[in-house]
């Protein structure tokens, strides 16, 4: 009777351990997959992304609108049209320096 439940035990935990490998070959397989699926999709930044994220809503507002008043002030005192668009093309490539020099960040 002994060896009897001792074989039967022993079929048991065999069929068990055949059972935990099964499973585990599909959870490693399960694990590949997820990983290979990780490294394809692109990952969301969280956080402060961009450049606009640097200063607050305020800040933001008050540099365009002395952009929009430097630009108004280009077309109403300044005559010749080729010089003002130079003149606003100018405002806009040194408006970068100007934010970071008035903000004093980078």
């Amino acid at each position: 009777m002994s060896k009897e439940r001792a074989r039967r035990r022993a079929a048991r935990e065999a069929e068990q351990e055949r059972e935990r490998a099964v499973r585990a070959r599909r959870v490693a397989g399960r694990e590949r997959r997820r990983a290979w699926v990780r490294r394809l999709t692109p990952r969301l930044r969280r956080g402060r992304t961009g450049r606009l994220r640097r200063h607050s809503w305020r800040e933001r507002a008050a540099i365009a609108l002395l952009t929009a008043v430097a630009v108004i002030g280009i077309w109403s005192f300044v005559d010749d049209l080729a010089l003002r668009l130079a003149l606003v093309v100018l405002l806009l490539l040194v408006l970068p320096a100007i934010v970071v020099i008035a903000m004093d960040r980078r």
